[in-house]
């Protein structure tokens, strides 16, 4: 039996570095039915693909075996709580760090503070163990799950700078004291920077959750009454008010309103909505009061889909992050293990390794200039520990991811698959189903060359189909909508049309036997739909779909980066090729069958460059899954929208060339965070080991690697909108 697959997402309480996030990725993986787990370290969120049915508690219990945990509450709740907790231990920690760090100074410069020692080791000790905690905390957490992080890092630097002051009263040693309180205020002002950069990256999904209304008014037998939005049920039918939020989706089943859709469709127009109407939880209603019957509830809703399909982009990962992932995973003991070899070369071998680094020693201020061995083997153990914190390296992708995909989500576009960030730079080709895709998908009877007696019939068979051409003649045949023919044994032949018996006789309306007998109408871009039974012809209908306006200049942008645009289409070559012509598409594929559209998408791939395939219906759902890159529109079939990448919310195909520009530019800003972060290490470790680094400045200088990767992400934003030529 085939298991089908689950997705589930969890929030994470306690992680602080790249390491705590792999650590419960590893977690997760191990549990019995998780088939994929990846955990983002930018949302605090983990992110489940299961072959079986695994209980929120187990998953949990996976967690908190490694010493973290699980939570309900909201993520702005969360990182609301978190960046408060932060700020407030962050300002304890100045208060105290600054007027520490002046008197140091006087204090290096042999100005006489008396009881300096004392007041050291009280107030160091008072930022490092209670502002501090959450570190203490963290790190404790790790070392009882015998692995590390972040935490370990910073808990092993200001613990050991700490403990060179009360030790100073019985060696003879420098004291650092102070340089472990500097450790600590650093680190949790990077950590506030960090968590308020991150709050705004993730803006868009914020932006999301504020259409989720918190309650609605339920109509029943005895009254109205407000409920909390979790109570309310399919089937339950609610009143909206004007100003009010649609609470969920639903369809109107009294009164007329103008609503406001343009948070969820870009429509900037309110549309007018009547009886029989669907209508978009989250949507505004502007002027009328309208009851609502509701049709889904909680995570069916659309709204709530999109929130999800957000949140899982910017949980997912790109294959470049499994590099970063594996250099972490030994990050931390390595570090450690370097810190302890340098402390220990400078305490065995000090007169070969001053005699190395003696002149440039002299130039930089910062250093210490002794001759104790041990004070200054300490000096290297904790500025190699404190410089080499792995923020940045776990920072790089998800920051990115987070901007990127929140960018897109802002211009239409829903990233389900953030694996598409990175194959879309090798993309060649683009294949366009035309109906719904290149045209409006909103096409409309222009003839119906057809017995009035025919048209139940006929209503009857379009009405139970979910094609566009069939919803065009349902539509135009609505007046039998109260009086439908029971249809037996309907079938819907992919790609041809349908079938139905009515009365013991076979009715098949679809594709017409020859398509080069209505030239007339499909030379002009009209597509045909023929009724017969059996073999007899008993008449046609003649529909016209509008080319979308965004159409030809989104072909026009894709041909000019190199790429090549192809049109897949089931329609006949006639109409295929006016359209085709029209929007500048050379090469045109028609009369072609779903399982041939597979083909061709499998055809274009052997050339060797990645394909696009861009479709809305059912008969494009394979060549969607088989394409490098599926993007479905988002009006279209659910089949469709479940088998894409990436999904269209919002306009029409230019916004193809938008997710272009935005996976470039998001996946160059991965490459340069990753590049910065190894570039930074490479160079600031060896510096640290050989004493020429100050523990406070390898600290400032971690804290500002970790802010860096974060404004190169956010500057995401600003390229694509710089970015307004006509070229990708």
């Amino acid at each position: 039996m085939e298991h089908t697959e689950k997705k589930k997402s969890l929030r994470i309480t306690g992680m602080t570095c790249a390491n705590c996030a792999r650590i419960v990725e590893k977690s997760l993986s191990k549990v019995e039915g998780v088939k994929f787990a990846a955990v983002n370290l930018a949302t605090n969120t983990a992110f489940v693909v299961l072959e079986d049915d695994v209980d929120d508690e187990v998953l949990a219990k996976a967690v908190e075996n490694v010493g973290y945990g699980v939570t309900d509450e909201p993520v702005e709740a969360i990182e609301e709580k978190r960046l408060k907790r932060i700020k407030t231990n962050l300002i304890i920690a100045l208060i105290i760090t600054i007027p520490l760090s002046i008197l140091m100074l006087f204090h290096m410069n042999n100005v006489h503070i008396p009881y300096f020692k004392e007041i050291e080791l009280i107030f160091a000790a008072i930022v490092i163990f209670y502002a501090g905690r959450d570190t203490i905390r963290g790190a404790t957490i790790a070392l009882l799950h015998k692995h590390s992080n972040m935490d370990t890092l910073i808990l092993f630097g200001s613990v050991t700078a700490w403990l060179t002051t009360p030790l100073s009263y019985v060696m003879d040693i420098h004291a650092f004291g102070s340089i472990g309180a500097m450790i600590v205020s650093l680190h949790l002002l990077g950590r506030f920077i960090e968590s308020y950069l991150r709050d705004r990256a993730s803006k868009q999904v914020k932006e999301l959750l504020a259409l989720q209304s918190k309650d609605a008014r339920v109509i029943t037998d005895k009254g109205e009454f407000t409920v909390p939005i979790e109570a309310v049920k399919e089937g339950h039918v609610l009143l909206i008010k004007p100003g009010e939020r649609i609470p969920t989706d639903g369809e109107i089943i009294e009164g007329t309103a103008l609503v406001d859709e343009s948070m969820i469709t870009g429509e900037p127009i309110p549309v007018e909505k009547a009886q029989g109407d669907s209508v978009i939880g989250g949507s505004l209603n502007v002027n009328g009061v309208v009851k609502v019957r509701v049709t889904k509830t909680g995570e069916d809703t659309f709204l709530s889909k999109m929130i999800s399909l957000v949140q899982e982009a910017q949980g997912a990962k790109v294959p470049i992050q499994q590099l970063a992932d594996r250099i972490t995973n030994y990050f931390v003991p390595t570090i450690v293990a370097l810190a302890l070899i340098s402390a220990l070369l400078w305490y065995f071998n000090f007169e070969n390794m001053n005699m190395l680094t003696h002149s440039i020693r002299d130039i930089l201020p910062w250093t210490i200039h002794t001759e104790n061995i041990l004070s200054l083997s300490i000096f290297v153990f904790l500025t190699t520990v404190v410089i080499a914190c792995p923020c940045a390296l776990g920072l790089a992708t998800p920051m990115a991811l987070i901007v990127g995909t929140s960018l897109a989500a802002k211009r239409g576009l829903l990233i389900r698959n953030a694996e598409a960030i990175q194959t879309v730079k090798s993309v060649g080709y683009v294949l366009f189903d035309k109906t719904g895709t290149i045209t409006e998908g909103k096409p409309k009877v222009a003839i119906a060359e057809i017995d009035d007696a025919l048209k139940p019939i006929a209503y009857s068979l379009m009405s139970l189909s979910t094609h566009p051409l069939s919803k065009a003649i349902s539509e135009y045949l609505s007046q039998y909508k109260n009086s439908p023919v029971k249809i037996e044994e309907f079938t819907e032949i992919h790609g041809k049309g349908v079938q139905g018996i009515v009365d013991g006789i076979t009715y098949f309306l679809g594709k017409p036997k020859d398509i080069d007998s209505y030239s007339k109408y499909t030379s002009q871009g009209k597509s045909i739909v023929e009724l017969r039974k059996g073999e007899e012809i008993l008449g046609f209908f003649v529909i016209e779909d509008s080319i979308r306006e965004d159409s030809m200049q989104a072909i026009a942008e894709l041909k000019n980066s190199g790429i090549i645009p192809v049109m897949v289409t089931g329609d006949n070559e006639n109409t295929a090729k006016y359209v085709a012509n029209i929007v500048g598409i050379e090469q045109v594929y028609a009369n072609v069958k779903p399982e041939e559209k597979l083909n061709i998408v499998r055809k274009f791939q052997a050339l060797g460059k990645k394909v696009i395939m861009v479709g809305d219906g059912i008969n494009d759902a394979a060549a969607l899954k088989a394409a490098d890159i599926g993007i479905a529109i988002g009006s279209g079939s659910d089949l469709a929208i479940d088998s894409a990448d990436i999904i269209i919310t919002k306009g029409g195909i230019s916004k193809v060339a938008d997710v272009i520009k935005i996976s470039k530019i998001t996946f160059q800003a991965i490459k340069v965070n990753l590049l910065f972060a190894f570039f930074y290490n490479v160079i600031a470790i060896p510096l640290a080991m050989l004493g020429l680094l100050h523990p406070a400045i390898a600290e400032a200088a971690m804290a500002m690697s970790s802010i860096t990767v974060i404004f190169n992400s956010i500057r995401i934003r600003n390229k694509f909108e710089k970015n307004t030529h006509p070229s990708i």
